[in-house]
């Protein structure tokens, strides 16, 4: 699959859900109950245990799902994301050399950038998508004010994002949105497939009703 084409992708489901866990063991039942709420559209971060692995395994496990890497901070972690297999990469700041890895390895960059010279280095070194973040931190006005002189890049709101706000992101002019922390920190003795797909379709639903209205 192309760098295009699997931008488009991320770009059409407009949810991506952040695996993000100190349990390596519990990842297998976090990302099934994703998978079965409706998302299609994951990344797992480089701080959960052996996430390189992961990727590996849910690749293979999930065929019809994109598995990306999470807080690619470095041009390592990167090149190790890429070798197991990581099909987008997600950093949570701005360095031209993660873009350039992606881009040589024909896959799609999201890059984390929050003031206006972030956004515009984002913008200027080819990141595909622009991931605002911490979002919350700001608000969407912000967003709807930032997007004035950089409307051509394509921002993901990441940071804060709730079912509450999540069409207030999209009104300000979110092409889609990252979910880490809502969706996956249950506590642990609830923690099953069930919880995290009750959630997730929560998130998948409340979209497509959106979209609607629209």
């Amino acid at each position: 699959m192309s760098r295009e084409a699997i931008r488009d992708i991320i770009l059409k489901e407009k949810l991506i859900a952040i695996v993000r866990t100190k349990a390596q063991k519990d990842v297998p039942t976090i990302v099934e109950g994703l998978v079965a709420g409706g998302i299609r559209v994951l990344e797992i971060t480089s701080n959960t245990p052996g996430f390189d692995l992961l990727i590996k395994e849910n690749r293979k496990q999930y065929p019809d799902v994109l598995i990306g890497a999470g807080t690619v901070t470095n041009a390592s972690i990167a090149e190790k994301a890429i070798k197991a297999g990581a099909q987008f990469l997600v950093s949570p700041n701005t360095q031209a050399e993660l873009v350039n890895i992606a881009h040589d390895n024909h896959i799609p960059i999201i890059m984390g950038a929050l003031t206006p010279t972030e956004i515009g280095d984002a913008v200027d070194l080819g990141a595909d998508i622009v991931k605002l973040f911490p979002a919350s931190n700001f608000g969407s006005s912000y967003l709807k004010a930032i997007r004035g002189p950089f409307d051509e890049a394509k921002f993901f709101a990441v940071g804060g994002i709730d079912l509450y706000n999540m069409c207030e992101w999209l009104d300000a002019g979110a092409l889609g949105l990252g979910l880490g922390s809502v969706l996956t920190a249950i506590k642990k003795e609830e923690l099953s497939k069930g919880n995290i797909e009750s959630m997730a379709r929560a998130f998948v639903e409340k979209l497509n009703t959106y979209h609607g209205r629209s």
